[in-house]
C-alpha cells in the first residue's frame, strides 16, 4: 500500500473524530432544545408535547413506521401519474415498491433497482428523501429514549417521540445536510431537475446522461446512515462522487453522526465516562477490522502478484476503497464507492463480519449505540455471574426481564440471517439469482440477508435481488431486523426508568475502563463472530483458501 493512501486514511479518521465531538454537542442541544416563549410557533413545534411512557413511545414508533411504508409504497407505485417525472418512468411493481418502502423506512436503504432507470425525481425527493431524514431521526430518538430511561429515577416518561422527531429533523439533520450538500455541489455533484441529456462521444456514439437533484439526496444519505444511491452504482458514479475531495467529504459524513452518538448517549444518560468507553471500544474494533481488511486486500492474489484493482475506482485508489467498505458496513450506512464483491475474499468477509457483529462498531445513527447497549447488558450479567453478585448497569439492577429482552434483541437478526440464508442456499428460488456458484455465491446470499436483517443496505454484488422471493424475504428481514430490536430496547428503557439507582460500592462492576471494555469486545465477538463462524468458513474463508490454491 502506498504511504500516501495510509496518510489519507489516518487523516480522514482524525478529522471525523474532531468533527464528531462538535457534532455531539450540537446533537445534545437539539435533543434538549426548549423554546423561551411558551405558546409561540417555535414552542408549538418543538416544546409543547406530553411525555410518553415506554408503551406509548414504542406504539408511536411502530405506527409511524407502518404509515411511512404505506405512503412510500403508494408513491412508488403511482409515480407515473405524479409530477417531476421528466423521463415518464412508469410505476414500480408492488413487490419492488414494498421492498423499497420497507427498506427506506427501516433505515436499511437496500436497493434492488437502479435509481436512474426506475425512480422519478418526485419518488427520489419526496419519497426516499423524506424517509432518509425520518428513519435517521427515529434511530437517534430511540437512543435518546433509552438514555433517558437510564437517567430517570422511578419515572415513567421517556420523552415524546414526536417532539424528538421534530427536534432531530429540523434542528439537526436538515441544517447539517444543507451544509454537506453545498460542499458536494462545490465539488461538481449534480443538483438539478433537468431531463436526461443525450451526449455524442468522439466515436460518434450517443450516450444518455442521467440528471437530477443528487447532491441534496447524497448529503442525507451519508449523514443518516441511509446509503441508498441516487444512481445505481452509488458513490462510484462520477455524478455522485466526482473528485477526491467529494470522496473525502462523503467518507467523513458516513461515520460522523455514528461517532457522535456514544458521546451523546453518555451525556443524556448522565454517564459521560461510559459514553467515552463505548466510543473507545467501537473505535478500537473499527481500527482493527480496517487494518485486517487493508492487509488482506494489499496481500493480493498470488496469481496476479499485486493488489486486486478490478471493481475499484482508480480516482480514489484501493486504500480509500477499502476504508469506505469498512466504515460503510461498520456504521450501517451501506453506500459503496467500489464493488464489495471485487474485494479480496477476506476483505469482503470482513465487510460481511462488520454487519454480522450486530452493526455496533459505531453502527447506524442511534441504532449502533442501542445495539451495543444490549451487548453491554449481557456483559454486566456475565460479569455478575463470575463474581456471584447481582448485575448492575449504571446503578440500575439488571434482573431476569432485562436479560430476556437483551437476548431477544441480540438474537433476532442472527436468526433472520441464518434461517433465510440457509433456505436460499438450497432452494431454486434463492439459487436462481446467484451469479457465481460455490463459496462466492454463498457469500452473495449471506451478504444479502445480513445486510437486510442488520439494516445496512449495502450489496455484495452479483446477486439478482429483484425477484419476488428476494423482494418479500428481504423486506420481512428488514422490518423484523429493525423493529424486532427497537421494541426490546424501548421496553428495557421503560423497565430501567422505573428503577432507582443503587449507590455504587466496592463490589460494583464499573461499566467503564479496560476490564469492561475487554469483556464487552469479547461478548460482541462471541455472539457475533462465533455465531456465524461456520457460514463464514464456507463462504469468504473457503474462497480465500481456493485463491491460494489450498
Amino acid at each position: 500500500m502506498l504511504s500516501g493512501e495510509l496518510f489519507w486514511i489516518c487523516a480522514l479518521l482524525l478529522v471525523a473524530i474532531l468533527l464528531a465531538t462538535i457534532c455531539a454537542k450540537w446533537l445534545v442541544w437539539a435533543l434538549s432544545f426548549t423554546p423561551k416563549r411558551p405558546g409561540s410557533l417555535i414552542s408549538r413545534a418543538f416544546g409543547d408535547y406530553e411525555p410518553m411512557n415506554w408503551k406509548t413511545y414504542l406504539a408511536s414508533v411502530l405506527v409511524f413506521g407502518f404509515l411511512g411504508i404505506i405512503i412510500l409504497a403508494t408513491i412508488l407505485m403511482t409515480q407515473g401519474f405524479l409530477p417531476l417525472n421528466p423521463m415518464n418512468l412508469p410505476g414500480v411493481p408492488f413487490d419492488l415498491a414494498l421492498n423499497t418502502a420497507v427498506s427506506f423506512v427501516t433505515n436499511t436503504n437496500w436497493q434492488a433497482y437502479s435509481g436512474e432507470n426506475t425512480l422519478s425525481y418526485f419518488s427520489q425527493m419526496v419519497g426516499l428523501g423524506t424517509q432518509n431524514f425520518l428513519s435517521a431521526a427515529t434511530g437517534i430518538a430511540v437512543m435518546a429514549a433509552l438514555a433517558r430511561g437510564i437517567a430517570n429515577q422511578q419515572e415513567r416518561s421517556l420523552g415524546n417521540f414526536w417532539q424528538d422527531l421534530a427536534r432531530l429533523t429540523f434542528l439537526f439533520l436538515l441544517p447539517l445536510s444543507i451544509i454537506v450538500a453545498v460542499l458536494l455541489v462545490s465539488q461538481g455533484v449534480i443538483q438539478n431537475l433537468s431531463a436526461y441529456l443525450t451526449a455524442t462521444g468522439i466515436d460518434r456514439a450517443t450516450q444518455i446522461l442521467p440528471m437530477g437533484p443528487a447532491a441534496s439526496q447524497i448529503a442525507i444519505k451519508q449523514l443518516g446512515s441511509n446509503g441508498g444511491g441516487f444512481f445505481g452504482v452509488n458513490s462510484a458514479h462520477p455524478f455522485e462522487n466526482p473528485t477526491f475531495f467529494s470522496n473525502a467529504i462523503q467518507t467523513i459524513a458516513i461515520i460522523l453522526i455514528p461517532m457522535a452518538c456514544p458521546l451523546v448517549f453518555g451525556v443524556l444518560s448522565g454517564a459521560r465516562r461510559h459514553g467515552r468507553t463505548l466510543f473507545r471500544v467501537m473505535f478500537v474494533m473499527l481500527a482493527v477490522l480496517l487494518g485486517l481488511s487493508l492487509v488482506a486486500e494489499f496481500s493480493g492474489n498470488p496469481s496476479l502478484q499485486s493488489a486486486i484493482l478490478e471493481g475499484k475506482e482508480m480516482r480514489f485508489g484501493a486504500g480509500l476503497s477499502v476504508l469506505w467498505s469498512v466504515i460503510t458496513t461498520a456504521s450501517s450506512n451501506g453506500s459503496v464507492n467500489a464493488m464489495i464483491s471485487s474485494l479480496s475474499p477476506l476483505a469482503g468477509g470482513i465487510a460481511l463480519l462488520n454487519i454480522m457483529l450486530g452493526e455496533v462498531v459505531f453502527g447506524g445513527v442511534g441504532s449502533g449505540v442501542y445495539g451495543m447497549f444490549l451487548f453491554a447488558v449481557l456483559t454486566v450479567f456475565i460479569a455478575g455471574l463470575m463474581v456471584g453478585r447481582s448485575p448492575e448497569f449504571l446503578g440500575k439492577k439488571i434482573e431476569a426481564a432485562e436479560i430476556k429482552l437483551a437476548v431477544i434483541g441480540v438474537l433476532i437478526p442472527s436468526v433472520l440471517i441464518l434461517t433465510f440464508s440457509a433456505f436460499a442456499s438450497v432452494s431454486k428460488l434463492g439459487l436462481n439469482s446467484v451469479s457465481h456458484p460455490g463459496a462466492h455465491g454463498l457469500s452473495e446470499i449471506l451478504y444479502a440477508f445480513s445486510s437486510a436483517a442488520g439494516n445496512n443496505g449495502s450489496a455484495f454484488g452479483g446477486l439478482n435481488a429483484n425477484t419476488k422471493f428476494y423482494n418479500y424475504a428481504l423486506a420481512f428481514s428488514m422490518f423484523v431486523g429493525r423493529y424486532g430490536v427497537i421494541a426490546p430496547v424501548i421496553a428495557l428503557a421503560g423497565l430501567l426508568s422505573c428503577k432507582r439507582s443503587v449507590p455504587s460500592s466496592a463490589g460494583t462492576f464499573p461499566v467503564s475502563g479496560v476490564l469492561f471494555s475487554t469483556l464487552l469486545v469479547g461478548v460482541v465477538l462471541i455472539v457475533g463472530a462465533l455465531t456465524f463462524f461456520p457460514a463464514l468458513t464456507l463462504g469468504p474463508v473457503a474462497e480465500h483458501l481456493m485463491m491460494l490454491g489450498k
